[in-house]
C-alpha cells in the first residue's frame, strides 16, 4: 500500500505491523494526514480494525480523518461479509475486503486526492498492518 500510495505523489508514514492502537493513535494525534491506512492479512483484521476505530474516533479531535481498512479481515472466507458494515459503522470512511480489487482502492484514494490539501513535507498518509 505504502508503495501504491507513493507512486499515486503521496507522502506516507508506514508505522509497520502489530502495532499497539496506542502508539497508531499517538502518531495521528502528532501528525497532519489526511488518510489512515489500515491493512490486514492475518484474518482478525475486522476485530482489531474495529477496535482501533472506536478507540481513534472516540478523541474528539480524531473524529473526522479519513481511515479505510482492507485485506484479510475475516477468517471465514469471502462469503462471509457480516463484518463490512460493522467496520462502516464503527467509523472508516471505506472498507475493502480481499475481494476487492487493487484499482477499487486507487480509485478512492484518486477521488479524494483532489479534497485533500496535503501541506508540503507532511504526510497525505498514515499506514499501519494490523
Amino acid at each position: 500500500m505504502q508503495l501504491l500510495l507513493e507512486y499515486m505523489g503521496h507522502e506516507v508514514f508506514n508505522l509497520g505491523a502489530c502495532c499497539p492502537d496506542e502508539l497508531i493513535i499517538d502518531r495521528c494525534e502528532a501528525e497532519h494526514f489526511d488518510l489512515l491506512v489500515v491493512s490486514t492479512v492475518n484474518g482478525h483484521g475486522n476485530i482489531d480494525g474495529e477496535r482501533l476505530i472506536r478507540k481513534l474516533r472516540a478523541r474528539q479531535d480524531m473524529a473526522q480523518p479519513m481511515a479505510v481498512i482492507g485485506g484479510k479481515l475475516g477468517i471465514h472466507g469471502e462469503a462471509d461479509s457480516s463484518h463490512l458494515q460493522r467496520l462502516l459503522d464503527a467509523g472508516f470512511t471505506a472498507v475493502f475486503n480481499a475481494a476487492s480489487s487493487i484499482l477499487q482502492f486507487e480509485a478512492f484514494v484518486k477521488k479524494i486526492s483532489h479534497r485533500a490539501s496535503p501541506i508540503p513535507a507532511l504526510p497525505w498518509a498514515v499506514e499501519v498492518a494490523i
